[in-house]
């Protein structure tokens, strides 16, 4: 009889997700690849990006900034995932954006987490009698338009495959693979309250809990609510500054006795399941700003303030941006020995 790998795939993936910002470090749902940020020039923010989301990472940040988006674009990342602990573990995002004057701008996109090749052994010995390799990946579908002048809206729909582990732990039937589906809302308000300043919010993975192999052990979505503000510090011909702030709070809601409330119920129950001293704990801070000289070169830094999860990382950024192309880099700094330490980002955007 095989062996139980899919309980390493399952603690690996863990771990991979209480080391990491966006809420992972509460580890209460489930599919939390859906939680890490893409698109390099916000990591380099801090992860600071829901009010400004001004390009074709808006899918994954805010749907309703692509009302704002007058062009086409693709944007493409990779990224080696927590190098420090794995050396095969990766995580790639690809999206394109394309406006439709008089309509809005819809979006699709792919993010692939690739968590490394694991080994089947038989029950009676260490032999390795097979491999595969451990994937989440989500495809979705977004649309945004504009309701006014000053005010965009959007919507982000997609499918997900879990592909943890292709048999069961011991005596398991089934595997850990799973399919689900989910949504995102967003809007952008651009000049709130003075000019120059914009307020985001985002309200992601909306959808059924996800079951691999026991219904009743069902995992919710990590339903995240995400708000912020940027503001345009200084707007010059050749010198510009962009200040960001976003908030972070996972709306999931799971008891002792491993159940949990559906997404619907949980966006609510999730601010009184403890004292609201104790619920404001768990809101993730980010904060992030960039320069950019002349269009053509971009410097960012930021910082996000994780209490819950003792994740508190400081972020940098550049950016090189020529005719159609911007080539942007990122770094984390997480302190000496932390699994994100030195993660490297880079992504290539292409507007025409």
């Amino acid at each position: 009889m095989k062996k139980a790998v899919f309980v390493f795939v399952c603690v690996l993936v863990l771990i991979m997700v209480s080391l990491q910002g966006d809420c992972f470090a509460q580890s209460e749902a489930g599919l939390l690849f859906l939680l890490i940020s893409p698109g390099v020039r916000a990591d380099g923010m801090g992860e600071a990006f829901v009010a400004l989301a001004d390009d074709a990472s808006a899918i994954y940040w805010n749907a309703g900034a692509l009302g704002f988006l007058q062009h086409h674009e693709i944007l493409l990342m990779h990224s080696n995932w927590l190098p420090q602990l794995a050396s095969d573990l990766f995580y790639d995002f690809g999206a394109y954006v394309h406006h439709v004057p008089g309509l809005g701008t819809f979006g699709g996109s792919v993010t692939y987490l690739n968590m490394g090749e694991q080994n089947v052994t038989l029950s009676t010995g260490p032999e390795v009698v097979d491999h595969f390799i451990s994937y989440d990946v989500a495809l979705s579908g977004a649309f945004g338009t504009l309701v006014s002048e000053n005010i965009g809206v959007g919507v982000n729909m997609k499918i997900i495959r879990s592909n943890l582990s292709p048999i069961g732990a011991g005596q398991e039937k089934g595997s850990g693979q799973a399919w689900s589906f989910g949504v995102d809302l967003g809007m952008l308000y651009k000049h709130f309250l003075v000019k120059g300043l914009n307020f985001g919010i985002n309200l992601s993975n909306l959808g059924p809990k996800i079951a691999y192999i026991d219904v009743d052990q069902a995992d919710p979505q990590p339903t995240n609510l995400k708000v912020g503000f940027a503001y345009k510090l200084l707007d010059m011909e050749y010198n510009k500054i962009t200040v960001t702030a976003d908030f972070n709070k996972l709306l999931v809601r799971r008891y002792k006795d491993g159940t949990s409330d559906p997404f619907y119920k949980a966006i609510f129950t999730s601010w009184t399941d403890e004292p609201i001293k104790q619920e404001m704990k768990r809101v993730i801070s980010h904060v992030g700003a960039e320069y950019w000289y002349s269009d053509l070169v971009a410097l960012r830094v930021g910082y996000w303030y994780d209490e819950i999860g003792n994740v508190k990382p400081t972020t940098f950024g550049a950016g090189l941006k020529y005719s159609l192309y911007r080539f942007d880099f990122g770094y984390i700094a997480a302190g000496e020995g932390h699994p994100l330490s030195d993660t490297m980002r880079f992504s290539l955007t292409i507007g025409f």
